[in-house]
Parts: structure tokens; C-alpha cells; sequence
């Protein structure tokens, strides 16, 4: 299984931009969206 962690790193970005981007809780930048969504 992938964590949260594993897709931070492969993204390289926070842990707390990945969850942001799943969670839509705070606004994050369409790049970093792309990044974090292509390595999970």
C-alpha cells in the first residue's frame, strides 16, 4: 500500500501538501496538484 509519505517523496513535497491536494483543505498551486497526483 501507499502512504501519504511515499507520495510526498516521490512528488517531492510535503506531507502536508499531499493531504491539502487529497483533502482539499487549502488552496495548493495546479503544478503541485499534478505532481502529487501523478506519483500516488
Amino acid at each position: 500500500m501507499v502512504t501519504i509519505e511515499d507520495v510526498a517523496v516521490r512528488a517531492g513535497v510535503s506531507v502536508t501538501t499531499v493531504s491539502h491536494v487529497v483533502n482539499r483543505t487549502r488552496p495548493v498551486s495546479n503544478e503541485l496538484v499534478t505532481r502529487a497526483r501523478s506519483n500516488g
